[in-house]
C-alpha cells in the first residue's frame, strides 16, 4: 500500500508538471518591419486582431532578427544561435543536422507534439536549386526537417487555418503541442485585394525615404499585405478558439526580417531587422505589457524551453528573457548582433549589386548602432525590389541631385565606407554616418571590440574590424610601430 500511495503521488506529480507546459503556436510573417502594427501606433495599417493580441499581452519594440534575410533569419530564431554560428549565412544552405533546434528539444525532451506549416520554413535549402544541387541533397540526406518534427506542411497562406487545424486533429491527447505557421505576407508577390490597400496620399513616410508618388503607392501595396496578415491570423485563431486552447497556449507573432524596400530588407540599418514581436500568455504575461528592452532572436529559443520548463540546448548562445514576460527581475542586452550574408541562389557576377551578395556584420546597443562591411565595393541595391517604381524614381531622384545628402550617400555612395556608426537617439534614420569622429571614440572602440568578441565566439570567417588600439603587437614593433614609438 505504502508503494501504491508512492507511485499515485509521483503520477500527480508528473501530470502536475506536464500541465504546467503552455501549448506554444509561433506566427511567422515575412518581410515585416517594425513598427507596420496599429498596435505600434502605425496610422498606415490597420490589424485589429495583432492589435488585440498585443493588448492581452505584451509588445515589443526592439526585437531584431538574426539576420535581414529569411534563411538565416529563421535559422536563428530555431537555434538560438547567430547565423554565422549556425552555418547559415549562406541563403542556399540546409540547416546542418548537428544543430539542434527548438522543435527537437520540445519534442524530445519535453514530450511536445511538433509542426510546421505555411509558407516555406527555408531550411531546408534552396527550392530553386538544380539537378547537380538536388543530387547532392539527395546523395548526402541533406534535407532533415522531416526528421525534426511531427507534421511538416507546406501550403499557401489562405490553408494555414486548415493546416493547423488539421495538426491538432492529429495531436495525441496526452501531449502539448507546438506549432510554427508560416506566412507569406507581407512577402512579394505584393497583390492584396484593394479592401485591404489604403489611399497613397494618406500615408506617412518614413524619414529615410524620399516623399515621391512611387514611394507612397509601393508603401500602399506593401500595407494592404499586413493588413491581409492580420486577417490570416484571425482565422489560425478561431481555430484555437473553438477549440477552447486559447487560454492555455503561449502565442508568439514576429516578422522574420524588414520589409523588401530601401534601408530593409536586405541591409543592417534597423528596418532590415527590426520586426514586429507580441507574446500572448494568459495568467503568466499581464496584458498591456510595453517593452523597449534589446531583445534578439537568438533569445527565442531558449526563452520557449524556459516556458515548458526545458533547459537551453547546449549550444545556444541566446539567453532567455522568461523572468520579463512574468514582470520579474531581469537583466536586458547590452548589445545585439545582426550578420549579413549573400541572397538567394543567383553565383556572383560582374555588376551585381549587393541585393544578391554582401557580407557584413553590425552591432547594436540602446543608443549605438555599428556597421562593418567587407565587401563595400559592391553598390547598393534594395532586395527583391530593385525593379520597383519606388527604386527607380529613387535613382532618378539622385541623378537630378534632388535627394539629401544623407539619402543619397546611404543609397548611391560607391564605395560604401567599411564602417558606419550612428547616434539612434539623434538620427534614428541613420542616415548621417559619424564613424571616425574623435567625440564617439571611445563608443566605437567600445562597440568594434563587442562585434569583434561575437565574431570571435562565432568563428566568424570573416576577417575582424580594426579594434582602433594602439599599435603594441609584435609584428607591429619590428616595423617600428611598436608602443612608445610614434612618427
Amino acid at each position: 500500500m505504502k508503494h501504491l500511495l508512492i507511485l499515485l503521488s509521483l503520477f500527480v506529480l508528473a501530470a502536475s508538471s506536464f500541465a504546467a507546459k503552455p501549448n506554444i503556436l509561433f506566427l511567422l510573417s515575412d518581410d515585416h518591419s517594425y513598427p507596420f502594427l496599429s498596435a505600434y501606433g502605425d496610422r498606415n495599417v490597420k490589424t485589429p486582431t495583432l492589435d488585440q493580441l498585443a493588448a492581452e499581452g505584451m509588445k515589443f519594440h526592439r526585437f531584431f532578427t538574426g539576420a535581414p534575410q529569411c534563411v538565416p533569419s529563421r535559422a536563428t530564431l530555431m537555434t538560438g544561435r547567430s547565423p554565422v554560428a549556425a552555418r547559415m549565412t549562406r541563403f542556399s544552405a540546409p540547416l546542418p543536422r548537428d544543430e539542434i533546434t527548438l522543435l527537437e528539444l520540445l519534442r524530445d525532451k519535453g514530450g511536445y507534439f511538433t509542426g510546421v506549416c505555411g509558407r516555406s520554413f527555408h531550411l531546408d535549402g534552396s527550392n530553386k536549386s538544380g539537378a547537380t544541387t538536388a543530387k547532392v541533397f539527395q546523395e548526402h540526406q541533406l534535407k532533415s526537417f522531416i526528421d525534426r518534427v511531427d507534421s511538416l506542411n507546406q501550403c499557401g497562406d489562405a490553408e494555414v487555418a486548415a493546416q493547423v487545424s488539421a495538426f491538432l486533429d492529429k495531436k495525441p491527447a496526452d501531449k502539448p503541442f507546438f506549432m510554427w505557421a508560416n506566412f507569406s505576407d507581407p512577402h512579394h508577390v505584393w497583390n492584396a485585394p484593394a479592401e485591404f490597400r489604403p489611399d497613397p496620399a494618406s500615408l506617412k513616410v518614413p524619414a529615410h525615404w524620399p516623399d515621391l508618388p512611387g514611394v507612397r503607392e509601393q508603401l500602399a501595396d506593401y500595407c494592404a499585405e499586413v493588413n491581409r496578415v492580420d486577417r490570416t491570423v484571425a482565422d489560425v485563431l478561431d481555430v484555437l478558439k473553438k477549440r477552447g486552447l486559447m487560454d492555455s497556449t503561449l502565442i508568439v507573432f514576429c516578422g522574420d526580417n524588414g520589409m523588401a524596400m530601401p534601408h530593409g530588407k536586405g541591409s543592417l540599418y534597423d528596418p532590415g531587422s527590426n520586426v514586429p514581436f507580441l507574446v500572448r500568455w494568459p495568467g503568466v504575461v499581464k496584458p498591456g505589457g510595453d517593452s523597449r528592452v534589446l531583445i534578439s532572436a537568438e533569445d527565442l529559443a531558449p526563452t520557449l524551453l524556459a516556458a515548458a520548463g526545458l533547459e537551453a540546448g547546449s549550444k545556444m548562445s541566446g539567453v532567455s528573457f522568461l523572468p520579463l514576460l512574468k514582470s520579474e527581475a531581469h537583466t536586458p542586452r547590452k548589445h545585439l548582433f545582426v550578420e549579413r550574408g549573400p541572397h538567394g541562389s543567383a553565383p556572383v557576377q560582374a555588376g551585381m549589386t549587393n541585393a544578391g551578395y554582401d557580407l557584413a556584420r553590425a552591432v547594436r546597443s540602446d543608443h549605438f548602432k555599428f556597421i562593418y562591411n567587407c565587401t563595400p565595393w559592391i553598390p547598393y541595391s534594395p532586395v527583391d525590389s530593385a525593379g520597383g517604381q519606388a527604386w527607380k524614381q529613387m535613382q532618378e531622384a539622385n541623378a537630378a541631385g534632388k535627394l539629401s545628402p544623407g539619402m543619397s550617400a546611404t543609397y548611391f555612395k560607391t564605395p560604401r565606407p567599411v564602417y558606419e556608426l550612428y547616434d539612434l537617439e539623434a538620427d534614428p534614420s541613420e542616415l548621417n554616418n559619424l564613424s571616425g569622429h574623435p567625440s564617439l571614440a571611445a563608443t566605437e572602440r567600445e562597440l568594434r571590440a563587442a562585434l569583434a568578441k561575437k565574431m570571435i565566439l562565432d568563428w566568424d570567417y570573416l576577417p575582424l574590424p580594426d579594434l582602433m588600439e594602439a599599435n603594441t603587437g609584435e609584428g607591429d614593433a619590428k616595423k617600428g610601430k611598436g608602443k612608445g614609438k610614434k612618427k
